[in-house]
């Protein structure tokens, strides 16, 4: 179903699917799937694949951020080199042709990995964990809403109607009838998901309406940041063939819930097999600890890779059930980082604060970075919290250029992420959150036309 170990495997795995044509994909800041198609022939005949550099330099709406004195352009916007990951060789079966995507790795001219494409920064720091002998274990949890199809962006959000002919207007978490009234669209999802050999573990109805979510089964945190990636495209798809949009926005609509990615994770010994955050009578480890306070001390200087856009930060609001601290307790999804009860073995931590918007590999990299950083460090946790937490004091960002200042300021992470990576970042943020600011809201001109 899905990846082969090297090019000869790939050309009897196309040759035996009749496939004629290929995706040459590569995720880029945003997590959109930038490439180029050809005919499989092509792929095997012709030279490496190659783009501009300017695919990782781009905004949201397509735009590029203006020089300063830490970020500038490639001056002659040259190519980049793209070589194939033929572990995630697999099919595109929403397409009327046999097609195959296969993600690549970005590259400079000199054949050195390139600091700026996201899934280079996750190996960067998975690269740390190897350096100590670790093997991180991730499961993501990613939530997305199903909405009208909207064209005038004008227009507010609205949930689709489900086979009853009715839209959801109040929350149904976990309600079975409620997951039931989008059946044929869920059958879709898994249907492809199979195809591609995507392995979800549950899917849930949310509390929102229309909202869903997809947990992923734990694995290496690249493979589950390749599925994430996948999985958008797939949910976008199957959802247009039942005439919705599916939505990974962070705060799609304003009365309703905002949407997450939560990520769970645990640190293997590779020389023993051993959860690291159990010891040998199963008691929690100074490195579990270590790696919660890392998490604690850290997350406020990546929020803006957990929380990349404007939008992002309006899930972060004082009436919304998402957690905006860093505390942590055991069971406890009104703290940023719960312990869920589990066997030693199974201990891991769950960081709630990415929103399902973040890039699946950045996010992932930032969240195991925090954890690195507390264990090399030895840093100590506070005390967790059992109580309720929700209207506590607020220790993240509440806006995008306060969130990017805590990045570009950390010494910390500008080293494991590269100074090539955070200035660049940095600048494409600062450039979408202009372009924000150049639009004029509804709230202004209901509020501020005729009162001020």
């Amino acid at each position: 179903m899905r990846g082969v170990p090297d090019v000869e495997a790939a050309r009897e795995w196309l040759h035996t699917r009749n496939i004629q044509d290929i995706e040459c994909i590569v995720p880029d800041l945003a997590g959109v799937a930038r490439g180029k198609m050809m005919p499989t022939e092509k792929f095997f005949s012709g030279p490496v694949m190659t783009m501009p550099a300017s695919i990782f330099a781009q905004t949201i709406s397509g735009d590029y951020p203006e020089d300063d004195e830490w970020f500038q352009h490639n001056p002659t916007d040259g190519d980049l080199y793209f070589r194939p990951d033929y572990s995630t060789l697999t099919t595109v079966p929403w397409e009327s042709d046999p097609t195959a995507q296969l993600i690549h790795d970005a590259y400079t001219r000199q054949g050195a990995p390139l600091e700026t494409a996201p899934r280079n920064v996750l190996k960067r720091v998975l690269k740390l964990y190897e350096d100590k002998g670790w093997e991180p274990v991730v499961a993501p949890e990613i939530e997305f809403y199903l909405v009208k199809p909207n064209t005038d962006p004008d227009y507010p959000l609205e949930p689709p109607r489900g086979r009853s002919g009715r839209p959801e207007v109040g929350r149904q978490s976990y309600s079975i009838s409620a997951l039931n009234e989008f059946d044929d669209l869920i059958d879709d999802i898994y249907d492809l998901s199979e195809q591609q050999g995507l392995e979800i573990d549950t899917m849930i109805h949310e509390e929102g309406a229309a909202q869903m979510e997809i947990n992923l089964r734990h694995g290496n945190p690249l493979v589950l940041a390749d599925q994430v990636f996948l999985f958008k495209r797939t949910i976008r798809e199957a959802a247009l063939r039942h005439e919705m949009y599916a939505t990974f926005m962070s705060k799609p609509m304003s009365n309703q819930p905002g949407s997450a990615m939560h990520i769970h994770q645990s640190v293997i010994d590779k020389e023993s097999g051993r959860n690291i955050f159990a010891g040998e009578n199963g008691e929690e480890t100074p490195a579990f600890l270590s790696f919660i306070a890392g998490h604690q001390k850290y997350l406020p200087k990546v929020t803006c890779v957990m929380a990349p856009f404007v939008n992002s930060y309006r899930r972060f609001s004082k009436t919304s059930t998402s957690p905006v601290n860093v505390y942590w307790g055991y069971d406890n999804r009104t703290v940023g980082l719960r312990v869920p009860y589990s066997s030693p073995q199974a201990r891991r931590l769950e960081n709630r604060i990415p929103g399902s918007d973040a890039n699946p590999y950045l996010a992932i990299a930032a969240s195991l970075a925090c954890g690195y950083l507390g264990i090399v460090h030895g840093l100590k946790p506070d005390s967790p919290k059992s109580d309720d937490c929700s209207s506590r004091s607020k220790s993240l960002p509440r806006g995008l250029p306060e969130a990017l200042g805590k990045f570009e300021k950390s010494e910390e992470m500008v080293e494991v992420f590269g100074e090539q990576f955070v200035a660049t970042y940095r600048a494409i943020k600062y450039e979408e959150f202009e372009t924000f600011m150049s639009v004029i809201s509804p709230w202004e001109r209901e509020y501020l036309l005729l009162n001020v």
